[in-house]
Parts: structure tokens; sequence; C-alpha cells
């Protein structure tokens, strides 16, 4: 009886701690875009696939949205998210996402200037690096590159 005692003890540790990592990403998502852009759509999805229930508001004005959510002045891109306590501007990928939101910093969002190609929602292959950054109150400071 030890000898399957263990083994599904085991497993069930691995599992709790596999849940735990994947704790961090908020559950749900708001994705506020411009209702003709279809990479927004992409992205969302992208968050879907990865297990966030995401609403998408199609009617709103961006520039308020962007101004609000405190987006730096030349960093924005065609979609601006909130997740849990922070807002996220683009096209970021999940890698960022996930180191972002296990670090928790104090800032008000994460970004990925403008719409590279190979990002989530964004079509072709990826041409240069992705430089990620966080942002409060309009001032952006380097987070990672990708």
């Amino acid at each position: 009886m030890r000898r399957v005692f263990t083994p599904l003890l085991l497993a069930g540790l691995t599992s709790l701690s596999a849940t735990a990592a994947q704790a961090a990403l908020p559950a749900t998502a708001t994705l506020y875009k411009n209702p003709q852009c279809l990479c927004c759509d992409g992205y969302a999805r992208h968050l879907e696939e990865h297990g966030v229930d995401v609403t998408v508001i199609s009617d709103r004005d961006m520039g308020d949205v962007k101004t609000q959510a405190g987006i730096p002045y030349g960093r924005g891109s065609c979609h601006t998210i909130k997740m849990g306590a922070y807002w996220v501007e683009g096209h970021v990928p999940m890698a960022a996402l996930d180191a972002f939101f296990d670090d928790a910093p104090d800032t008000a969002g994460i970004g990925l200037a403008g719409m590279p190609s190979g990002t989530p929602g964004m079509p072709g292959a990826k041409t240069e690096p992705y430089h990620v950054y966080t942002f409060s109150e309009h001032e952006a400071a380097p987070y990672m590159t990708l």
C-alpha cells in the first residue's frame, strides 16, 4: 500500500505546484480595442488559450482608455487590457506576462509598443527583439527583451 500511496502523493503535489505556478496570471481580462482591429481579437484568443476569460469592449474612446491607464506617449499599441490591478498595452508575449505577474511589481502595467510582427495576434515571423516595458503615470522603464 505504501508504494501506491507515495506515487499518488507525489503526483498530487506536482499538480498543486503546477497550479500555483500559473496562479499569478489573472483569470479574467477586459480588452479595449477599435471595432475594426482584427489582431486585437487574435490577442484575445491567445489569452483565452492560456486560460484567461477575456471580455472585449470595442465602443470606448481608446485615447481616454490609454490616458486612464497611464500609457506613455509613443509607447501605445492597438489595444489596452485591464488584468487584475494592472494594465497591459499591446501584444505582450506570454513569457513577459507570466514573469510580470509573478514579479507583481509596483507599477501600473506592462507594454510592448506598436504591433511587432510575430507577436501573439500578429502575423509573420519575429524580425527584431521585443522590448517590453513597464509604466506608471505615463513614464516607461525597460522590463525585458525577448
